[in-house]
């Protein structure tokens, strides 16, 4: 396989989209553009949707790029550019336990997350929480991943349902 160089890396909260987008950026010497930045001003206010859009048309217009999401207003902007849809389907207690971990070590280090946001106990507990996110989200997000993978219309799909199927994939991608 070549090296792509326009990629979407999906998968439910806490499925390590964003870790893998930095990995393979390294990479593949291939700019990212970290979804959350894009879609979150400071205090947690959202970028709103057309805004957004704007935001992902911008980018995917280039010629090489990397997303580490794609959420409901413009998620057919990167997959009509996209040269490849890595996803991460792995199982609801492998993210969600990542997902919670990091939750707890944001919540202790006071991590910045995006434009000056962090994780507050009143976030996590509140019903806009990412760990509920996570949970009424993750049906749906398998359903699309296993819809793209297997529609032929669209880009390919690596789909991965174990952080070694992943690790063996990475050791055989050609680097730039």
């Amino acid at each position: 396989m070549s090296a792509p160089s326009r990629i979407l890396v999906y998968g439910v909260y806490g499925a390590g989209k964003s870790t893998l987008a930095a990995v393979l950026a390294d990479r593949l010497r291939l700019p990212w553009h970290p979804v959350d930045d894009l879609l979150w001003q400071p205090g947690w206010v959202e970028v709103p949707v057309a805004e957004q859009r704007s935001r992902i048309i911008a980018v995917c217009r280039g010629d090489r790029w990397i997303l580490d999401g794609a959420y409901h207003g413009w998620r057919d902007v990167p997959l009509d550019r996209a040269d490849l849809v890595v996803a991460l389907d792995y199982p609801r207690w492998r993210s969600f336990g990542r997902l919670l971990r990091r939750t707890l070590r944001r919540l202790v280090t006071g991590e910045e997350i995006c434009n000056g946001n962090r994780e507050s106990l009143g976030s996590v507990l509140s019903r806009d929480s990412v760990l509920l996110w996570h949970i009424s989200a993750f049906g749906r997000a398998r359903r699309r991943m296993r819809a793209w993978q297997a529609d032929p219309s669209g880009p390919p799909v690596v789909l991965f349902r174990s952080p070694t199927e992943l690790s063996r994939w990475l050791a055989a991608l050609p680097r730039r």
